[in-house]
């Protein structure tokens, strides 16, 4: 694939996909939890609203500076405005960043089909064969991964919608009063790990180079955020509803503990959970599919070459390995946690004082 190539476009729809898949990954099976756990009460819910909607102002913003250079993806701006080798450090670690999540989201499939689905299976045995699934995917470029998108997200939304609203059942709205029972401060707490599982809202930086209509962006920022927020608050409040507040944080899994705690007598399907895993395997590859493409697309257009695909190859064994360094399922939400709060950091603070510096270098070459 010629990462140059004119027919690497995606239209607004696809771009809509890329932002709302690459949100929706490992992050709807432990959401509940991870926010509950910071607030304490009820109102993790008014957490993750929040924390969405602050994610889409900062990605408006990533908007704005990818206008300034809408024919160049963040590798490739950022020398432009900070120097050639402060712009291939940010560019390092951003290529990183996206391994370590690549890693992170093999793991946890790993780690969740292990437990529910392939008990005593050897965990090389289920990594390789997904590893390399999607090095297959990836190679055909952007334009196949955009499809993939298409095709998997209106499957894993209408599973999703069908397991969450047919355990309504067990739901108990006592659960989430007292609204603001505690006053704000604990929401307040609740929304840097809400943003922190909104990781991936940066996509733009990298995809609105590829875009066919860029003035559109806004509201493809919007939209593509829009779906996650309503999702994951969905989830929340049914989730913390049905098992209470207490019952959220004993669980590892509190979604897929709901899910197991009703059934549909005379359905074909009476108990849901398997259904939900397997769909769910296919947003959380997603999400691994993106975070592979972005590093190899770092390491293409830092080098300055035109074929990415020495760059995936390359990637394969490195994301294997990492994803091997966790011993158990709690290193597994620890490393989660460290990448989402990376995340947090480097793309709602850095892109912004980009943006500042460029205003302000423009400004200085205007008057020169």
């Amino acid at each position: 694939m010629n990462i140059n190539s004119s027919t690497d476009r995606i239209s607004n729809f696809q771009a809509i996909m890329f932002l709302t898949n690459f949100i929706l990954g490992t992050g709807i099976l432990v959401l509940p939890k991870v926010v509950t756990e910071k607030v304490k009460t009820p109102d993790s819910w008014i957490s993750v609203i929040l924390g969405g909607l602050l994610c889409i102002l900062v990605v408006l913003l990533h908007v704005k500076l990818c206008q300034k250079y809408p024919n160049e993806t963040f590798f490739q701006f950022n020398q432009k405005i900070v120097g050639k080798w402060i712009g291939l450090f940010l560019s390092l670690i951003v290529i990183f960043y996206y391994i370590v999540l690549s890693a992170f989201e093999v793991r946890t499939l790993v780690e969740t089909i292990g437990i529910y689905m392939l008990q005593g299976t050897p965990m090389w045995a289920i990594m390789i064969p997904f590893i390399w699934i999607g090095l297959y995917l990836v190679l055909g470029g952007i334009n196949s991964l955009a499809r993939m998108l298409e095709i998997i997200f209106p499957i894993a939304a209408i599973c999703l919608l069908l397991v969450i609203f047919l355990g309504i059942g067990i739901f108990e709205a006592d659960n989430l009063r007292p609204v603001l029972g505690m006053g704000v401060k604990p929401i307040r707490k609740g929304i840097i790990t809400a943003n922190s599982v909104f990781s991936g809202f940066e996509i733009i930086l990298f995809i609105f180079m590829f875009m066919k209509e860029k003035k559109q962006a806004p509201k493809v920022v919007i939209i593509g955020l829009g779906i996650p927020i309503f999702f994951y608050t969905m989830t929340t409040i049914i989730v913390v509803g049905a098992l209470s507040v207490d019952g959220v944080l004993l669980q590892t899994w509190p979604v897929l503990t709901y899910i197991r705690g009703y059934e549909i007598p005379g359905l074909f399907f009476e108990r849901f959970d398997s259904l939900f895993i397997v769909i769910w395997i296919m947003q959380i590859f997603t999400t691994y599919t993106i975070g592979l493409f972005l590093s190899a697309l770092g390491m293409t257009q830092i080098l300055k070459k035109k074929s990415i695909r020495p760059f995936l190859f390359g990637m394969i064994p490195i994301i294997f390995i990492i994803a091997s360094v966790p011993r158990n399922i709690n290193e597994v939400f620890k490393m989660g946690g460290m990448q989402g709060n990376v995340a947090i950091y480097l793309f709602s603070i850095l892109p912004i004082l980009l943006l500042i510096i460029s205003f302000i270098r423009g400004n200085i070459d205007a008057k020169i």
